[in-house]
């Protein structure tokens, strides 16, 4: 379409209207009816190049939806994109406390498991070794403190050797210590002590889960050696999972605490999700030059796994504006339009008349468009909500056929 052809000045739109079919009384109002001849879609009628007339017959197999530019509430917002994250305290990463081989493996990925559920068993020689180095030093442990408080009460009444007392007494707090250290390794591996002193040995220890949550990763095999602090399960709480987004530099300014997001993941296609933002990052990633923040989800639905894309708007404020639905609104080149229409003709034939008016959007929001008209319409002026494409192709194809 020539850019010269499509001169919408909304001071013509009425001019426009009362014109719109051959042989109409120039008197006639938008929207009033009057007798006229049958038109094919993209004819025009002596009066320019900027008119789309359509049969009833044609504006009805369109579902072509008119009706007047209604006032709307457009949020204006904040482009964000992301992943799903948990908070650090959700995620754990099992490992092996001391080396040993697995005997038994209790979970597999996807398992839901509580806090302290056994996921796995170790064994290996080390391990009853450990046991038994902790009975023995827990037996000479008492022995050594009998004989310290033997030595302590010579040496008061000054009857022992000063010598033979302090001698005891390092003996004695060096076995404790030995004791101690044992008990903090045993302790960590989840081993009953009592038991120990009254004779049983362990020949196998439970590897035990620090969260609840869901096995993410199972990292080990059956009969596999592993050394200390070998991970050997990732597991992931996702009952606080949230959307931890990404906004550029030039919209810092925008984001605070408390606003509303609105997003959705690749698992429920076609389903917004909410959040609201509760951290707002204080320090900037250099590549790409932007801060994070977290909002906590509202309405958690669908499969929500951390690591999944985000894709996200927030919520900055409301406008109310006159709006489009985005199918009643064009682009060509670098203008906007929308089509005003008034319905024409008798009881023998109808036909639309539709007249670009170029107009300049703002805000979008869930479907509708923000309109800001360069000039007011005629009262009771009537849109299409529908089918701007194609009116602008009748338009262009009319155009065409002008130039011929």
């Amino acid at each position: 379409m020539k850019t010269n052809i499509i001169k919408t000045y909304i001071l013509a739109f009425t001019a426009a209207l009362l014109l719109a079919a051959c042989g109409n009384d120039t008197n006639n109002k938008p929207g009033e009816s009057s007798g006229g001849t049958d038109h094919g879609a993209g004819e025009h009628h002596g009066h320019g190049n900027d008119v789309i007339v359509l049969t009833d017959q044609q504006f009805k197999s369109l579902e072509m939806e008119i009706d007047s530019m209604p006032m709307r509430n457009i949020s204006s917002f904040v482009e964000a994109n992301g992943l799903l994250e948990v908070p650090p305290q959700n995620e754990a990463t099992v490992t092996a406390i001391i080396g040993a081989n697995i005997t038994s493996i209790k979970v597999i990925e996807g398992d839901k498991v509580k806090k302290g559920q056994v996921l796995a068993y170790l064994s290996h020689p080390d391990l009853i070794k450990l046991q038994t180095d902790y009975i023995n030093s827990w037996n000479q442990l008492q022995y050594l403190e009998k004989e310290y408080q033997r030595q302590k009460k010579l040496y008061e009444e000054k009857v022992g050797s000063g010598k033979e007392f302090q001698k005891t007494q390092a003996d004695y707090q060096s076995m404790k210590g030995t004791v101690k250290g044992y008990e903090a390794q045993l302790k960590m591996m989840g081993l009953n002590l009592d038991n120990m002193l009254n004779g049983e040995i362990y020949e196998y220890v439970p590897v035990r889960s620090p969260i609840s949550g869901h096995i993410r990763l199972v990292e080990v095999k059956m009969g596999q050696y592993v050394q200390p602090q070998t991970e050997m399960f990732e597991i992931v709480n996702i009952d606080h999972i949230h959307a931890d987004l990404m906004v550029f530099e030039k919209d810092v300014h925008k984001v605070k605490e408390g606003q509303k997001v609105r997003f959705s993941v690749e698992s429920s296609p076609g389903k917004e999700l909410e959040a609201t933002i509760y951290n707002v990052g204080k320090s900037f990633e250099q590549n790409p030059k932007a801060i994070h923040l977290h909002a906590e989800i509202e309405n958690k639905q669908g499969l929500l796994i951390p690591g999944m894309y985000v894709r996200g708007r927030i919520m900055i404020g409301d406008i109310q504006s006159y709006a489009m639905p985005d199918a009643g609104i064009v682009r060509e080149g670098d203008k906007y339009f929308i089509f005003a229409t008034q319905q024409e003709g008798n009881n023998e034939q109808n036909q639309w008349t539709f007249v670009p008016i170029e107009v300049i959007i703002g805000a979008r929001d869930n479907g509708w468009t923000e309109v800001k008209l360069l000039a007011p319409l005629p009262e009771g002026t009537k849109v299409a909500w529908n089918n701007a494409y194609y009116l602008l192709a009748e338009l262009k194809k009319g155009d065409a056929d002008h130039d011929h």
